[in-house]
């Protein structure tokens, strides 16, 4: 399963890219995002995607967020993880 890290900064309509080409791959892809800023264009992106997805399918697409640790230059941050596939 392929990991995004999705930034403030980070561009949604790329984002929903690398996701949709995760998707065709592998059917789920994972999104970390760090920040409200980050998830925010996690969000975005992973609404942009659904669009472009689900217009040619019947099956849509099934998102679970959850937390996550993640220890950046030594100090543990919290994060949301949120867990994209297709049913």
């Amino acid at each position: 399963m392929e990991i995004l890290k999705v930034a403030a900064r980070s561009n949604p309509n790329s984002v929903s890219g690398a996701i949709a080409g995760a998707l065709e791959r592998d059917g789920v892809v994972e999104l970390h995002a760090i920040g409200a800023g980050a998830v925010n264009q996690a969000i975005k992106a992973i609404a942009i995607a659904r669009r472009c997805i689900e217009e040619g399918r019947s099956s849509p697409l099934r998102v679970t967020p959850g937390f996550i640790e993640i220890s950046i230059r030594g100090e543990m941050k919290t994060g949301i993880r949120l867990i994209v596939e297709t049913v």
